[in-house]
């Protein structure tokens, strides 16, 4: 008799044995945090240019001190969904604190950004509605739009004439009442180029249809007091749905949608993440209160000036015709090859550099990047050791070694 499980291990090894031949097969790597922006793993200290924490608030002292407080007075869970018992002062604060951050009348808060995408979209459409989205936007967008069963449509990323002749043959096909929501990213995490936002703005208002941007790598970085591209281009009143994370620039770890009060109390009913789901700890949504409120502060602001003046000594190893639309903290350097891509990763590693190989299916095949992000807590001699570096160990960088080395020295 064939032992219970050794089918599935079978079918396991074959298709891990699939990934390794096609250079795609992940592992999880375990670091220790050491100070700044430095990691340590196997016992080598390492840099890490692979993070999402862009402005270093992560590690930073005066969070650590108020999530410690929280946790004094809270305790470090919520204990149940937030309509059973879980609702704490602290996540209602929060909500509070995001809608001004946002220019929203209300705010929701979720666990994870993918828990705001999977409870926000299935809620507000259904089979008879439709949904266009940009080609890159993030999975967890994918797939709540996917889940919400409403027709699909794709757009080629920024692609403005593709998008308004989606939605003109969304609005000629069956009822004209039904609901178009369009989907896009304001930064995008993979590329780390800009949604044409204004533009959109323009077509989803001329169609009558709806907005939802995400706004995870923008938020804390862009626009005034680091409020994302949204409030940089002046559209807060001309986008409906705002959705972000509390993981990235923010530094502590959640999701949220920003909108009409309408539309919260409504997600507040249906959106099945938050309804099914226990609630975040309430020490962790004062602490992203705490946050978002540095951000706003002169601190935030001379974080995002060091963000920016390290990004400006990195963009010339990029060429110029790069530099024009990478407004945030996103450098994408494009290998093609997803084993080169991987073998390029493990040179800078060993070379104390953590910066990942990004491969399909997270970017289309051909594709594999380096994804090299910066943070506010690296300093400018471990920029100038990092161009060193891909300089160095990455061909596709060696027509921009004058002009690289000419920017870190002026």
């Amino acid at each position: 008799m064939q032992e219970t499980g050794s089918g599935i291990e079978h079918h396991a090894a074959l298709e891990l044995a699939a990934l390794d031949v096609a250079g795609l097969r992940r592992s999880l790597r375990t670091l220790v945090p050491l100070s700044g922006s430095q990691v340590k793993w196997h016992g080598h200290p390492l840099l890490n240019f692979s993070s999402n924490d862009y402005l270093g608030l992560s590690a930073c002292d005066e969070l650590r001190a108020v999530m410690t407080e929280a946790i004094g007075r809270y305790g470090v869970g919520a204990g149940a969904s937030r309509l059973v018992c879980g609702n704490h002062a602290p996540h209602e604060e929060l909500e509070t604190t995001l809608a001004a951050f946002k220019g929203t009348e209300a705010a929701l808060a979720f666990s994870s950004g993918y828990a705001t995408a999977l409870g926000t979209i299935p809620a507000l459409c259904g089979s008879n509605d439709i949904i266009i989205l940009d080609k890159l936007c993030h999975a967890s967008l994918i797939d709540a739009a996917k889940l919400s069963g409403a027709t699909i449509r794709i757009f080629p990323h920024n692609h403005l004439e593709k998008l308004e002749r989606l939605l003109l043959n969304a609005r000629k096909v069956g009822d004209v009442n039904k609901r178009i929501l369009v989907i896009t990213e304001s930064i995008f995490s993979m590329d780390g180029d800009a949604a044409l936002l204004r533009e959109i703005v323009e077509l989803k208002d001329k169609y009558h249809a709806w907005l939802l941007v995400d706004e995870a790598h923008a938020v804390g970085i862009l626009g005034p007091q680091g409020r994302g591209l949204i409030a940089a281009l002046g559209l807060e009143k001309r986008v409906e749905l705002q959705m972000g994370t509390l993981s990235k620039a923010l530094g502590v770890s959640g999701g949220y949608l920003a909108a009409q009060r309408s539309v919260i109390d409504l997600l507040i009913n249906k959106a099945r993440s938050l309804i099914y789901s226990t609630a975040p700890p309430p020490a962790l949504a004062a602490t992203a209160s705490a946050a978002i409120k540095l951000v706003q502060s002169p601190v935030g602001d001379a974080l995002r000036i060091k963000l920016m003046q390290h990004k400006q000594s990195i963009l010339p190893l990029l060429g110029d015709n790069n530099q024009a639309n990478l407004p945030a903290a996103i450098l994408p350097i494009i290998i093609g090859d997803e084993t080169v891509a991987v073998n390029t990763s493990e040179a800078l590693l060993e070379a104390g550099f953590l910066i990942p190989a990004i491969r399909y299916p997270t970017v289309a095949r051909g594709t594999a990047r380096l994804r090299l992000t910066l943070s506010a807590a690296h300093e400018a001699q471990q920029i100038e050791g990092l161009i060193t570096s891909l300089l160095n160990l990455v061909p596709q960088l060696h027509g921009s070694k004058e002009r690289a080395l000419k920017k870190t020295t002026e």
